[in-house]
């Protein structure tokens, strides 16, 4: 194992917080690896580049020699995790939790190395506890302690619903710290209340407190929102390469960054290098590299070819789907949805006033009127969807 000095600076990276600082250096120091947890809410299986922050975090403990545990929260999960939420969320099945989080184990080791990372299931210690010893656990934390938490302060005060099973989120989650005796325990800055709560039910417990690695929560394509499929503003690790590529080249300049620092390995020396020159080429550097890191070096080549050639060169992609098309007299938002490239018309029709849809490089502007179809012809919707038009006859 590297020096303790070494994993320090190294671990710094990327974190918003590390409670405490201290303590973790006096762990380094013990020169014995390192028990590490994160818990996985197996709610949200679809992973995105904002869930792989603090999964990278993970890794660089695994490859500094430290243990790891992901830990995914099958019996916390039929609850759901309350952070940042302004209602009771709806409780899971066990099915649904099961299919989740098999989904998740499939998509962690993109990140995690398969062979070094131990898989739990906090069922295994929360399921079996009887009704004393879950009124044990519960006698460790005030109803006033629990209010302090943001989420349900707002809620209490604004006399919406806040219901006892939802207390039992933050309980859990500590007593997972408790069965596992972790040392260090990461999450998203929207985990604090939860890491915070589960130093002190360790302590109660009898066991030294873990430390708490924070990391940040990692803004989207926008730049403003945190990124999140619902806002549509993520770039998913499933997604093909070329997509991948072409969202993070659609990120702010400002964020390039922070992206780098998050969610690559590049050097920060080599990152400030890249940020005095061209942000075009410090972006293209970077989506390159994520894109490698999900798909390997030649699918993210062909990524950055296909991407200069439609781009740069104004050229049309090499490999785009075909539409056939069964009826003439369509309009612009028939079209667009005819395609698969709009949820509704409302949104088909946004894309259009916007002036993001062209057909064969004409603007389209006119939401309802008919549009004149070509056999071959291409459309295309925002910067990056493409389709070819194949328009049945007779």
């Amino acid at each position: 194992m590297r020096l303790a000095d070494e994993q320090l600076a190294a671990l710094k990276r990327g974190t918003a917080a590390i409670t405490t600082m201290e303590d973790l250096a006096r762990k380094l120091a013990l020169g014995r690896p390192l028990r590490v947890k994160l818990g996985l809410d197996p709610s949200a299986p679809d992973i995105h580049l904002g869930h792989t922050v603090v999964l990278r975090k993970l890794r660089q403990f695994q490859d500094l020699g430290h243990e790891v545990v992901a830990l995914i929260g099958d019996f916390t999960g039929r609850i759901g995790d309350p952070s940042g939420k302004s209602e009771t969320r709806r409780q899971l099945t066990e099915e649904e939790v099961e299919a989740n989080a098999a989904t998740y184990r499939q998509q962690i080791f993109k990140i995690l190395d398969p062979e070094r990372t131990k898989i739990d299931f906090n069922s295994r210690w929360l399921a079996p506890l009887n009704f004393a010893e879950v009124c044990e656990l519960a006698s460790k934390v005030t109803l006033a302690r629990m209010l302090e938490r943001d989420d349900f302060a707002t809620r209490f005060r604004e006399n919406r619903p806040v219901h006892l099973h939802e207390f039992f989120y933050a309980l859990m989650q500590g007593y997972d710290s408790v069965a596992l005796r972790a040392d260090v325990e990461l999450g998203g800055t929207d985990q604090t209340f939860n890491l915070m709560m589960a130093r002190e039910i360790q302590r109660d417990y009898g066991q030294e407190p873990e430390v708490a690695v924070i990391t940040p929560l990692l803004e989207g394509t926008d730049g403003v929102q945190k990124m999140s499929k619902s806002l549509g503003n993520y770039i998913g690790i499933d997604e093909p390469p070329a997509t991948m590529f072409g969202k993070v080249m659609s990120i702010p300049d400002s964020m390039i960054g922070r992206y780098f620092e998050v969610l690559t390995t590049v050097p920060l020396p080599r990152v400030e290098e890249l940020l005095a020159g061209n942000p075009r080429d410090a972006k293209a550097a970077l989506a390159q590299t994520i894109v490698t890191d999900y798909h390997g070096d030649a699918a993210a080549q062909a990524a950055a070819d296909e991407f200069a050639r439609v781009f740069s060169r104004r050229e049309l992609p090499t490999d785009m789907p075909e539409v056939l098309l069964t009826k003439s007299g369509l309009s612009s938002v028939d079209l667009v949805l005819a395609c698969g490239m709009a949820a509704s018309r409302g949104e088909a029709r946004r894309l259009i006033q916007q002036g993001g849809v062209s057909l064969d490089g004409e603007r389209l502007t006119d939401p309802i009127g008919d549009v004149a179809l070509r056999d071959g012809a291409v459309l295309q919707v925002g910067p990056r969807r493409f389709a070819r038009l194949r328009v049945a006859r007779g």
